[in-house]
């Protein structure tokens, strides 16, 4: 049987680590303005780990644990498949599938982001962070997609199984340079992957859609060896009569004004809110600073990614929602914080129920 491009060889054992950048792909890279001595880099020079003189302090946090970094029962979630078959009335849909995997329907196209469907965020099955719950619906459950967007190579972010299972599909990829590398060695053929470097910008093969990568202030690598060696970006998805914000994993930076002034205004805007600490505020939002980067992007409905599904960080699994729901009035935020599932209209969302409490009342 004659193999596809991009295809692994199929003596070759895939690894969950991914693959390295070789030839064109590697080229490209080092044409970036932000990649210098083997490495990509912030625009700003930011700590990309914990800030120096918090490790022992840290460290101390999360020994000493009481933080409930984990939901005593499972979430509740909804089966969205019936709510797919209709076509949104205003255009504009999202389905937040857990942490910051999300179905957008946007005019007739969709668009799944950072789809991690495996159980740990991890290389390994038996260790790492484990997700509290399954996804709502299964991969072959899916209606069909347009496009896959992967921000980065973490592994809360780009999942090998599911990779896999995506692979199959007939759908094209766009992500950030060097990350086509794993995603060719998992069985992503080579002409279904469009890797782009900030202000780069993609338009989909069917429909008038464009993508465009956009800055984060973040870090990359899947083991100890490859630290940096593929980018990192935030993602704006443009149809005529609508426009999404994704922002990946991200920091607060100025550069997000400049988004604004070159993509904006978004209908929708996701972005991280979990997974935050004062020691790496520089590489991670929160939900404080996720108000203040709404407010550089030029604001648009709010919906909340990258928590209550894996246990990253030293912080109880429901405060970001939490310190959300308390400080957004003030900000005129307007905010989307469905239940697992459950696909909503952004421009049709009155008000939030904070269904997350009756977990935490276990």
């Amino acid at each position: 049987m004659k193999r596809r491009a991009g295809e692994p060889h199929p003596t070759r054992a895939m690894s969950p680590f991914g693959g390295r950048a070789n030839g064109l792909r590697l080229e490209r890279m080092r044409a970036s303005q932000r990649y210098a001595d083997g490495v990509f880099r912030n625009t700003a020079r930011v700590a990309q780990g914990l800030k120096r003189g918090t490790t022992m302090s840290t460290l101390g946090e999360f020994l000493a644990g009481g933080q409930r970094r984990k939901p005593p029962a499972p979430l509740p979630s909804a089966n969205p498949l019936e709510t797919w078959q209709r076509r949104a009335e205003s255009g504009l849909r999202a389905t937040w599938l857990g942490h910051s995997t999300v179905l957008i329907e946007i005019d007739g196209l969709r668009v799944l982001t950072d789809p991690v469907w495996g159980e740990r965020a991890s290389p390994y099955g038996f260790v790492g962070p484990k997700r509290f719950q399954p996804v709502p619906v299964p991969i072959a459950s899916l209606p069909p997609l347009d496009a896959v967007i992967v921000s980065h190579d973490h592994y809360d972010h780009l999942d090998f199984p599911s990779i896999r299972e995506l692979a199959r599909l007939d759908v094209p990829f766009y992500t950030s340079l060097g990350v086509g590398a794993h995603l060719e060695a998992w069985g992503v053929p080579a002409e279904r992957i469009t890797e782009l470097d900030w202000w780069e910008t993609a338009r989909l093969p069917h429909g008038e859609l464009e993508l465009t990568a956009a800055p984060s202030q973040h870090f990359s690598g899947r083991s100890m060896r490859d630290r940096n060696q593929t980018a990192w970006s935030s993602f704006a998805i443009r149809s005529a009569r609508h426009a999404v914000f994704f922002s990946g994993d991200t920091g607060l930076t100025p550069e997000y004004a400049e988004i604004r002034e070159r993509l904006g205004p978004f209908d929708l805007v996701m972005l991280e809110v979990g997974a935050f600490h004062p020691s790496w505020g520089d590489i991670h939002l929160g939900p404080e600073n996720a108000l203040e980067a709404l407010g550089l992007l030029g604001g648009g409905s709010l919906l909340p990614v990258h928590w209550g599904t894996f246990n990253l960080a030293i912080h109880a699994w429901d405060d970001p929602a939490e310190t959300l729901l308390r400080l957004a009035p003030a900000k005129g935020a307007h905010l989307v914080m469905p239940r697992l599932g459950v696909a909503v209209e952004p421009s049709r969302v009155e008000g939030v129920e904070p269904w997350w409490r009756g977990v935490a009342a276990h």
